[in-house]
């Protein structure tokens, strides 16, 4: 299951499109969207809707027998909480951005919108310790901006993807938003770097886990929560 924490039916039809592609051919992918809650994850306020939903969405997945999880969401909203509850392996988009993209590139850059949620991004990089082969750069644009449609945005992401490779000398680049997945292809034949999106990551992220039999520890740190009446 995709988890998509914002109540934006298009933006969840976009990112699993995307992750089709990428998916293997045996792999069942199920779009889920927020039944309540906020239009995009922008601020403080809004990760905890989103965190909200996605606990709502994985307890509907466990009813229906998925295997793991994907949060669709730049800054991982919810996924500690999602890992406590949910039978099988929960990978959020950054988290699998970040280490993809520490596998093909010794520097990379995170391009992300809008300026605001700069900090979902240094959180990530905190947790993972990947923040001193990272530079986080925004463009000022709402993530409800590429519900309907990203490619508008590639000359803005372009320029900032240029400005990384030049000053911070980044050797690929993240793109820090689900709703940006349309423009992995034309960007990296733009900028000849490696473009790594998250959502096509961590699906093969979740594949890769579920085919080595592994899945979340339950020793202490994500052991199973009292139940809670969400």
């Amino acid at each position: 299951m995709v988890i998509n924490p914002n109540t934006t039916a298009s933006m969840t039809d976009d990112v699993i499109a995307g992750a089709r592609a990428a998916a293997a051919p045996g792999t069942e992918l199920i779009g889920s969207t927020a039944v309540r809650g906020v239009e995009s994850v922008e601020t403080n306020v809004d990760e905890v809707w989103g965190a909200l939903a996605v606990l709502e969405q994985v307890r509907r997945g466990e009813a229906l027998g998925v295997d793991g999880y994907v949060i669709a969401c730049f800054g991982d909203t919810g996924l500690p909480a999602a890992r406590e509850i949910a039978g099988g392996p929960v990978v959020g988009m950054t988290e699998a951005a970040l280490f993809t993209a520490a596998m093909v590139a010794a520097r990379f850059a995170i391009i992300t919108l809008p300026p605001r949620t700069r900090e979902q991004s240094e959180r990530v990089l905190r947790l993972t310790g990947l923040g001193h082969r990272t530079t986080v750069r925004t463009i000022d644009a709402p993530v409800t901006e590429v519900a309907a449609d990203s490619l508008h945005l590639l000359d803005a992401v372009a320029e900032q993807g240029q400005e990384a490779i030049r000053a911070d000398a980044a050797e690929a680049i993240v793109l820090g938003c689900a709703g940006l997945a349309a423009l992995t292809v034309p960007l990296s034949d733009r900028l000849e770097v490696p473009v790594v999106e998250g959502v096509a990551a961590a699906v093969t992220m979740v594949e890769g886990l579920l085919a080595q039999g592994l899945s979340t520890s339950r020793v202490s740190t994500y052991a199973a929560p009292r139940e809670l009446g969400i």
